[in-house]
């Protein structure tokens, strides 16, 4: 996988891992507090679109991750 999958697939696993942890009716609800984590996640995803910069992605490819387009 390239470093930019990588970045998707974790905000993708963070997000519903988040609002699983904050939902009430989920069954692994812990506390709501945990849907702030969800949207720091969106957050970083939107400035990661708007400046073409992902610390994720900069940490990923200096573990060895291959870059890619």
């Amino acid at each position: 996988m390239k470093s930019w999958q990588v970045v998707r697939l974790m905000a993708g696993v963070f997000i519903l891992l988040s609002l699983a942890l904050g939902m009430p009716g989920s069954p692994i609800f812990v506390s709501s507090l945990w849907l702030w984590f969800t949207a720091f996640v969106g957050v970083n995803l939107l400035q990661s679109a708007v400046t073409h910069w992902c610390l994720m992605e900069n940490i990923l490819r200096k573990l060895g991750v291959e870059p890619g387009c």
